[in-house]
């Protein structure tokens, strides 16, 4: 059996007559920036994150940086983040001439540990950017009481929790503004790369909105130094038909992750592997469905021989980076994030998923660990 860890094939041919339509009408017009396909977009994701505005940008990454740049944030101030996550949630920062500040992630979720947050602020402390790995909120309660404690504004970069909540409210509309990637294998994947920024002001909405044009309000004429970051009309269409299932998709994800759950006890892996916690009040999306193992490298090369998709995220955290050097950090300054780093392993929970797949998934794995023991 062949197992990928994501089939988006199996997707795109369910929703070929419609996406192929609407590609057809956006083609048929020739507009291609910007318009009435990105806004009607827009006016969709406001509505679904329970925010005023949306802001539709070129890329998850761009969402952050653009998010950073409404900001203000200059060569020397310092933004917290986790070392546990996509290098884009701090190359951003760097980007901006801005000095990456890490508190480490908790064990249970990955996400930042708000017990540490205070202790890093400085007054040179200008923003902080909490994560929502793999599908989770971070404890935006506690995080943004100290930002408010401090007077400091909060990112939020839920790139890979569309449609997660925390106590009701959902993912990027805690913050000053929240981030989207719509990266193809994302829960909601364009056919590229898109991305969006969510917020309840609408001075930072319009400010956005400036700086994704070079900072234009009209041509020619430029009242920010802005840059060329734009969600594209056909991306922002195919995205609008795909959002129709999103809701499905979810559930089924949902739902493959309570598979897991059943099987793995059935198939007494327990205490074999540390499955993926859901803090109480957090409804989890399940970007990934992320397991822990200090047998981790073995069982991923174990998986691949049987053709069972799976991935490492993320390897190497962002304190140890060769292109980090210059932070200063060393190795045993974040000790859970590198922990993880060691032990974590994604594997497949795409809403396509059979239930004779996930049952060869996680047989293969117990077949592991039984090879491992003789």
């Amino acid at each position: 059996m062949n197992v990928p860890l994501l089939d988006l094939q199996t997707q795109y041919l369910r929703l070929q007559p419609e996406i192929m339509k609407v590609i057809g009408e956006v083609c048929a017009k020739q507009s291609f920036i910007l318009g009435a396909y990105v806004e009607q977009f827009e006016n969709t994701l406001a509505k679904f994150l329970g925010t005023q505005h949306a802001v539709g940008v070129a890329s998850g990454s761009d969402a952050l940086l653009l998010s950073l740049m409404e900001l203000d944030i200059q060569p020397g101030d310092e933004v917290i983040t986790v070392p546990f996550t996509f290098f884009a949630s701090t190359g951003v920062i760097s980007r901006l001439h801005a000095r990456p500040v890490f508190v480490d992630v908790r064990p249970d979720t990955f996400n930042l540990d708000p017990m540490q947050l205070a202790e890093t602020i400085t007054p040179r402390t200008k923003a902080i950017l909490p994560v929502h790995l793999f599908g989770q909120c971070a404890n935006m309660e506690l995080i943004n009481e100290v930002g408010i404690n401090h007077g400091i504004p909060v990112i939020e970069d839920a790139c890979q929790a569309i449609g997660a909540t925390r106590t009701g409210t959902r993912a990027g509309a805690f913050g000053r503004t929240g981030c989207f990637s719509f990266f193809p294998s994302k829960n909601l994947g364009a056919f590229g790369d898109g991305g969006l920024i969510s917020t309840h002001d609408a001075q930072v909405a319009e400010r956005l909105r400036l700086l994704r044009v070079h900072g234009s309000r009209s041509e020619y004429h430029h009242h920010l130094i802005g840059m060329n970051s734009r969600l594209d009309a056909l991306q922002a269409a195919v995205l609008q038909v795909k959002f129709q299932y999103l809701a499905d998709w979810t559930t089924k994800r949902q739902n493959n992750a309570g598979r897991y759950r059943q099987l793995f006890q059935e198939h007494g892996l327990d205490d074999r592997v540390i499955l993926p916690v859901v803090e109480p009040g957090n409804v989890h999306v399940y970007n990934q469905f992320t397991i822990r193992t200090p047998m981790r490298d073995a069982l991923s090369a174990y998986l691949t021989e049987q053709n069972i998709g799976n991935r490492i995220y993320y390897p190497v955290p962002l304190h140890l980076q060769e292109c980090y050097e210059m932070l200063g950090y060393h190795k045993g300054d974040f000790p859970v994030a590198e922990q993880a780093a060691k032990e974590v392993l994604s594997l497949p929970i795409y809403p396509e998923l059979t239930t004779d797949q996930l049952v060869f998934v996680v047989r293969s794995i117990k077949k592991f660990f039984e090879q491992s023991e003789k």
